[in-house]
Parts: C-alpha cells; sequence; structure tokens
C-alpha cells in the first residue's frame, strides 16, 4: 500500500462510480504513484529552503486538522505566512498556483483561523502565500513565491 509521506495515512482517493456521467458501474479507485508522492514531497522541500533562504523563518510543515492541511507556516517578520505549496512538473494543467482557487483559499483561511486558535502565536499580521515549485525533466527546480496571493 502507498503512504502519504507527510501523514502515513493511505494515499487513497476513490473517483467515479454508479450514479457520476459517463461513469461505468463499479467505483474506480486511483491510487497515487511514489513518483508523484515524491515530486510533491520535492516540491515542499525545495519550497522550504527557498523561504529560508529568504529570510523566513518556517515554525510548522504539513500541519494537519479535520479541516485538511497547511503544508507551510512561516514567519516573515511580525507576519505569519500560511504557504501553499504548488509544484508542477509541467504547464500541461496550468501554472500551479492557478491550481489554488475559491474554493482552497477559503478552506486555506478556515485553517489558517484554527491553527491561530490552537496556537499561543498572535502575530501583528497574517499573510496567504502560494510557493510555486517547477521541477523540470533535468535540471534545478525553479521557486516562485507569490506574497498575499489571495
Amino acid at each position: 500500500m502507498i503512504v502519504r509521506s507527510s501523514t502515513g495515512e493511505p494515499a487513497v482517493h476513490r473517483i467515479g462510480g454508479a450514479g457520476w456521467p459517463g461513469a461505468p458501474d463499479r467505483s474506480i479507485v486511483w491510487v497515487m504513484t511514489r513518483a508523484r508522492q515524491a515530486v510533491g514531497a520535492y516540491g515542499e522541500r525545495c519550497a522550504v529552503r527557498h523561504l529560508v533562504d529568504a529570510g523566513m523563518t518556517v515554525v510548522a510543515r504539513n500541519w494537519r486538522s479535520d479541516l485538511g492541511e497547511i503544508d507551510i507556516v512561516a514567519r516573515d517578520g511580525e507576519i505569519l505566512a500560511f504557504c501553499e505549496v504548488k509544484t508542477r512538473r509541467g504547464t500541461t494543467f496550468g501554472a500551479p498556483a492557478e491550481a489554488v482557487g475559491r474554493s482552497k483559499a477559503r478552506r486555506l483561511r478556515r485553517l489558517a483561523a484554527r491553527w491561530l486558535e490552537l496556537h499561543e502565536t498572535r502575530p501583528r499580521e497574517v499573510r496567504f502565500d502560494v510557493v510555486e515549485v517547477f521541477v523540470p525533466p533535468s535540471g534545478a527546480a525553479r521557486v516562485e513565491h507569490i506574497r498575499a496571493a489571495f
């Protein structure tokens, strides 16, 4: 069984199934490949390195609650930044930041409120960032840090 490296939970997602338009009679189960997991984990490591090199201090990584997961919580001076990391090997599906839509932004805001509620930290300001990581077939990854993305 393939498990998520960040949580140790099974990486199995149910898609399709009876009642879905164009779906077969039985459910389809898709298992995330180790290669995809490795690319995501590599992207998060690149993002952390980039943020630290930019002078930020990482407070938490892969923080989970019943609402979901925050990839990175980091201090940027007196600002607490909640960072969503999106890693892509290509641009077939658009830029990584395009994957952070309204619903994901709403979820991250709720997660940030929960994180602040559970921690003693009272930042002067809170910011929501997206860190895009482009992983080419060869060579170094390229990291773009979008501050105050939403």
